[in-house]
């Protein structure tokens, strides 16, 4: 008994995130739906483009997105780690210029990648963002790139990453930073190259006492997760939903979660300008 009972306290004390002292800042991001990607279609208006952020700015949303540095340091909004998928081409963005990247169109469309200041410039001041930091070789050189535009601006914004490594960073030097543990069921994902270690450290949030963070981003669609209940329920820790596709999802997603990031189709509890 002795020994179940140390291993339940080990186990809380993994997984327990930083305390809620700093909820006041996330106060934002809980009165509006944010956008994924940006308020895109994948037709006319491809995702993480500027006129999905557009769209996104009439509306009054917030925004999520996600940022990685070219070759020659230029911070632009992409989610993969190649061009394959959105552009067509069989070549990892970070190994890309940026002038080179301008060759390039997403999804069919006339639309560039476009860097991270001119989303920025329009997006609303006072709507927040989440800015994503993927896993790279270049990623802590991203934090401090998009830290240093963000600077320029007012607009209210919290930092994530599913690399514990990447929220430990912001944790150490940046600790006046909202910073999110994205995660999911990885165990889940076929084409996941991750040891069976760090699977169960990745789905369980098994690295929360290594980087204490202000809020856990769960996969809205993964199965039941024991970790994810408990800092919802016992730790009551800021929960963003990701990413609510219907309004299943968004019913489910209103019982557990504080802030909601919507892609796929529109809330109808909300009007939508074009």
């Amino acid at each position: 008994m002795k020994i179940i009972l140390l291993l339940i306290i080990i186990y809380l004390f993994l997984i327990k995130p930083n305390n809620n002292s700093r909820k006041a800042k996330m106060k934002p991001f809980e009165e509006v739906y944010l956008t994924h990607r940006g308020f895109f279609n994948n037709v006319d208006i491809p995702e993480n483009s500027l006129p999905a952020f557009r769209k996104t700015a009439r509306n009054h949303m917030g925004s999520e997105l996600d940022v990685q540095l070219t070759s020659d340091h230029k911070l632009v909004v992409f989610h993969d780690d190649d061009l394959k998928r959105v552009c067509g081409v069989d070549k990892k963005l970070i190994d890309c210029t940026y002038e080179e990247l301008q060759s390039y169109r997403l999804l069919s469309t006339e639309e560039r990648i476009p860097l991270f200041e001119e989303v920025l410039k329009v997006l609303n001041p006072d709507t927040p963002l989440i800015v994503e930091i993927k896993t790279n070789r270049t990623a802590y050189d991203a934090v401090e790139e998009a830290l240093k535009i963000l600077s320029r601006y007012q607009i209210p914004f919290t930092m994530e990453s599913f690399d514990p490594r990447i929220v430990r960073y912001l944790k150490i030097n940046h600790p006046e930073i909202v910073r999110g543990q994205l995660a999911y069921n990885i165990f889940g994902n076929k084409e996941s190259t991750l040891s069976f270690f760090l699977k169960l450290i990745g789905t369980y949030m098994l690295s929360n006492f290594y980087t204490k963070p202000d809020y856990v981003a769960y996969d809205v669609h993964s199965p039941y997760n024991l970790s994810f209940m408990i800092c919802s329920r016992i730790f009551k820790t800021e929960c963003v939903a990701w990413t609510v596709k219907n309004e299943d999802d968004l019913a489910y997603a209103r019982k557990y979660y504080q802030q909601i990031i919507f892609d796929s189709f529109v809330p109808s509890d909300v009007s939508v300008c074009d």
